[in-house]
C-alpha cells in the first residue's frame, strides 16, 4: 500500500531536514587537515577528553544518587514535609544550567559573599577551593539535571507500590536488601532513561562549561569555528559529539523498550513511616537540595535583578525581550504544525491504514533532533545554507541582480534549527493526546460521512487542544532557554535574553545577567508546574 501524498510531502522533508546536519558533519571527514588535527591531538583533545569524561562520570553518579534517593524518599516514605517536597523537587528544571552556573559562581567566587564571609571568620589568608573547576561544574550540572532521574524513578517506585517490597520481605529479605535486590532492578529502565537524558543535556551544554572555564567538546567546537575560523574541523569535532549522544539515545530508547513491569500506585497508607533521626535526615536532605538548587539561586537572582533594573531596563533591553518572545513564538508555531503532522501520521499508521513499518521509522527519525546537540545542529545547518547562498548569489550575479536577500544569518534559519532541535518536545504530548482518541470515536466520525481532513478538523483537533497547548508551552520555554544555536546562527545584532546572559557572564557581570535570567526562569515555571500537577495526578 502506497503512502498518502501528504506523508511524502510533509513527513519526508522533516526527516530529510533532521538528517542534513548529521550528514554534513559526517561528510566533513573528506576534508583532511592533518596540521590542525596534530595541534588538536597534542594540545586540545587530551584535556577535552579528560574533562568531558570526568564530567560525565561525576554527573552520572550525582544525578543517579540524588534522583533515586529523593524519588525513594518522596514516593515510598512518610516524613515531615514529604507532601511539599514531592512536587517542589522538580522545580530546578525551570533553571537553565548556565543560569544556575553563574549564580553559584557569583556566590562562591573569591569576591562573592560566601568567600568574603569565610575570610572574615578565619582570616584574610583563608580561602575555599576555586568554584571555577570541573568539580564545580559537575555539582551545578547535578543540581540542574537530577530532576530527569527523579521524575522517572519516582514514577517507577509509585508504579511498583509497596506490595513488591512486602513480598520480598516475606521471602526473608530485609527492607534494605529488598530495596537493592527488588526495587532498584525493577526501576533500572526508568533510571537509565533519566540518566541518558541528563548526560545528553550535559554533553550538549555550552554555557555552563564556558562559565566554569572547563573545556569540553562544545567549547572546542566553538573555539575551532569562531576562534580558528575553521568550519571543516569544527564539523569533524561535532560529528564525534553527535556520535556519543546518539549512542546515549540508543541506550535510552532500549531502556524505555524494556519497561514492561506492572503494578499499582503507592498510597499514604502503604508508605514507610520514618521516625526520629530518620525523619530528620530525610527532611534535611530534601530541604538542602531544594535550597541549593532552587530557593537560594532564585533569591539571589531577584536581589541582583532589583539592583540593576533601573539602569538596564532601557529600550535596548526591551529589544532582547521582543526578540526572545518573537523567536519562541515563531518556533513554537512551526514545531506545533510539524509535530501535529507527525502524530497524525503515526496514529493513522497504527490504525493499519498505511504500512506502519514505513511510517514508524520516519516519525522516529524526524524526532531525532532532540538528541543532536545545538552545536552540531548549528554547524550542520550552516554549511548547506552557506552553500545554497553562494549558488544563489552566483546565479543572481549572472542575472545582474544586486543586494539580493540570502538565507545565512536570518531569523528563518535560526527558527528552523530550533524547530529541528525541539521537535520531540512537542511530539511527545501530542502523541500522548492522540492516543486518548479511541478508534470508536474515529469510526463514529466515518459513519457520519467525515473524510480524513474533516475528521482531523472536527474530531482530532478539538480533542487535541490540551496536548497542543502543552506542546506549545514546552517548546516556547525551551527556545527561551536555548543558548548555543541562538548564539551561533542568529542575525548580526539580533540578541535575545539567552545571548544577553552569555555576554554578561562572559564579562563576569553576574548582577547584569540576573535580569534576563529572571525572565527566563519565570517563563519556565508555568510548564514545570503543569508537569508537576500532571505527574502527581497520574
Amino acid at each position: 500500500m502506497k503512502l498518502p501524498a501528504w506523508i511524502v510531502w510533509v513527513v519526508l522533508p522533516l526527516v530529510a531536514l533532521t538528517l542534513v546536519p548529521l550528514l554534513v558533519v559526517g561528510a566533513s571527514w573528506t576534508d583532511s587537515q592533518p596540521e590542525v588535527w596534530d595541534h588538536l591531538r597534542n594540545y586540545v583533545l587530551p584535556g577535552v577528553l579528560k574533562s568531558t569524561a570526568a564530567l560525565a562520570v561525576a554527573v552520572g553518579l550525582g544525578v543517579v544518587v540524588l534522583g533515586v534517593g529523593l524519588a525513594w524518599l518522596t514516593a515510598m516514605c512518610e516524613f515531615p514535609g514529604r507532601a511539599l517536597f514531592a512536587p517542589a523537587l522538580v522545580l530546578p528544571l525551570a533553571f537553565p544550567a548556565y543560569v544556575l552556573a553563574f549564580v553559584h559562581v557569583g556566590l562562591m567566587d573569591y569576591s562573592g559573599p560566601i568567600q568574603t564571609l569565610w575570610r572574615h571568620l578565619w582570616g584574610p589568608e583563608a580561602t575555599l577551593p576555586s568554584v571555577r573547576s570541573t568539580p564545580g561544574a559537575a555539582i551545578v550540572f547535578c543540581m540542574a539535571l537530577y530532576p530527569y532521574v527523579y521524575l522517572l524513578a519516582r514514577q517507577a517506585f509509585l508504579t511498583q507500590g509497596m506490595q513488591c517490597l512486602q513480598a520480598a520481605q516475606t521471602l526473608g529479605l530485609s527492607r534494605v536488601q529488598a530495596f537493592w535486590r527488588v526495587a532498584i532492578p525493577m526501576a533500572r529502565p526508568w533510571v537509565v532513561a533519566g540518566l541518558s537524558l541528563a548526560l545528553m543535556e550535559m554533553l550538549a551544554d555550552f554555557g555552563t562549561v564556558a562559565i566554569f572555564n572547563v573545556d569540553t567538546f562544545t567549547t572546542a567546537i566553538y573555539k575551532t569555528w569562531i576562534g580558528l575560523f575553521n568550519l571543516s574541523v569544527a564539523s569533524q569535532l561535532a560529528s564525534l559529539l553527535a556520535l556519543a549522544v546518539l549512542v546515549l539515545m540508543a541506550v535510552e530508547q532500549a531502556a524505555r523498550a524494556r519497561k514492561r513491569y506492572s503494578g499499582q500506585r503507592s498510597n499514604s497508607a502503604l508508605r514507610i513511616p520514618l521516625r526520629g533521626a530518620q525523619a530528620i535526615l530525610a527532611t534535611t536532605a530534601c530541604g538542602l537540595v531544594l535550597l541549593t538548587a532552587f530557593v537560594v539561586p532564585l533569591v539571589q537572582l531577584l536581589v541582583w535583578a532589583v539592583q540593576v533594573a533601573a539602569q538596564d531596563m532601557d529600550a535596548r533591553y526591551w529589544g532582547f525581550v521582543w526578540h526572545s518572545l518573537l523567536l519562541a513564538g515563531m518556533t513554537a508555531l512551526i514545531v506545533l504544525a510539524a509535530a501535529l503532522a507527525l502524530a497524525y501520521a503515526q496514529r493513522q499508521a497504527h490504525g493499519k491504514r498505511w504500512p506502519g513499518t514505513w511510517v514508524a521509522p520516519l516519525v522516529r527519525t524526524a524526532n531525532l533532533g532532540y538528541a543532536i546537540p545545538g552545536m552540531v545542529l548549528s554547524v550542520g545547518l550552516y554549511v548547506p545554507v552557506a552553500w545554497l547562498d553562494s549558488r544563489w548569489l552566483e546565479w543572481a550575479a549572472v542575472q545582474g541582480w544586486q543586494n539580493v536577500p540570502t538565507l545565512k544569518g536570518t531569523v528563518l534559519v535560526l527558527a528552523l534549527a530550533l524547530a529541528l532541535r525541539f521537535m520531540a518536545v512537542a511530539f511527545q504530548p501530542l502523541s500522548s493526546a492522540m492516543q486518548r482518541i479511541t478508534p470508536h470515536q474515529e469510526q463514529a466520525a466515518r459513519t457520519l460521512g467525515l473524510g480524513a481532513w474533516q475528521s482531523l478538523w472536527q474530531l482530532h483537533l478539538p480533542l487535541l487542544r490540551p496536548g497542543m497547548l502543552a506542546a506549545m508551552l514546552l517548546v516556547f520555554v525551551e527556545v527561551l532557554k536555548e543558548m548555543p544555536i541562538t548564539l551561533l546562527t542568529r542575525p548580526f545584532g539580533w540578541d535575545t535574553l539567552a545571548v544577553r546572559i552569555f555576554e554578561m557572564t562572559s564579562e563576569g557581570m553576574w548582577d547584569r545577567a540576573a535580569l534576563p535570567a529572571v525572565w527566563v526562569v519565570a517563563a519556565s515555571l508555568l510548564p514545570i508546574v503543569l508537569l508537576v500537577r500532571e505527574s502527581e495526578n497520574a
